[in-house]
């Protein structure tokens, strides 16, 4: 007996087809990593209580001020700035200047500029009497403020570079007045009960005073 040519049409068993492709899009939910724009990581201030007087010293020269237009060129104490990386030194300058150094205990620390001085290294009190101490510059670290202005236009980077070299003054400060470097001092880390005293001690009374001041219009 002749065989039947028309044998039928064979079909693909697709039923699994779905929880294969579900399968393979929770895998790759699970194992993509999805960059994140993270912005700028900033300490702020600690909340001020309200019963707390407000102490601001209006002297402009407790106010070291950079400003960057939007051609990335530099304004530091209203003078023209080429070099980026002077600003770490100006303002490690400025900071430990004590022009005129207060008494007064103030912030959470409850200390004065007086007692910072007389806190800090043999080392750090011999470079300010003999290269600070400028009655035309900050009266003291708990006066001293570190204004940023950028314009509208200015670039990202150049923002940056400047608040790098503005922390790594700070850092600086807080490092040698303990006995560390700057990067020393960077990498402590505050769980520690020993490192973090001796990240306590290097900032007490010397407040990291940076100021972000809204930004000009674009070309002002």
């Amino acid at each position: 007996m002749a065989r039947s040519k028309d044998k039928g049409s064979q079909e693909v068993n697709a039923g699994s087809m779905a929880d294969i492709a579900f399968l393979l899009l929770i895998f790759f939910l699970v194992t993509t990593q999805i960059a994140t724009n993270k912005g700028l990581t900033l300490l702020l201030p600690p909340k001020q209580e309200d019963d707390e007087p407000i102490e601001i010293k209006q002297q402009q020269r407790n106010i070291f001020k950079i400003q960057v237009n939007s051609a990335d060129k530099l304004l530091v104490e209203d003078e023209p700035l080429d070099d980026i990386s002077q600003i770490r030194e100006m303002v490690y300058d400025f900071v430990l200047n004590f022009g005129d150094p207060s008494s007064n205990k103030k912030g959470s620390d409850k200390v004065s500029d007086i007692d910072v001085y007389n806190s800090l290294p043999a080392s750090m009190k011999s470079y300010i009497s003999r290269s600070l101490s400028d009655s035309e510059s900050s009266d003291g670290p708990s006066s001293a403020i570190v204004s940023l202005k950028a314009d509208r236009g200015s670039s990202y980077e150049i923002f940056i570079q400047i608040l790098d070299e503005l922390n790594a003054a700070y850092n600086r400060i807080y490092g040698e007045r303990v006995g560390l470097s700057d990067e020393e001092f960077r990498k402590l880390n505050r769980n520690d009960p020993r490192q973090k005293k001796l990240y306590d001690d290097a900032r007490m009374g010397i407040p990291k005073a940076i100021s972000i001041a809204e930004p000009t219009k674009s070309g002002s």
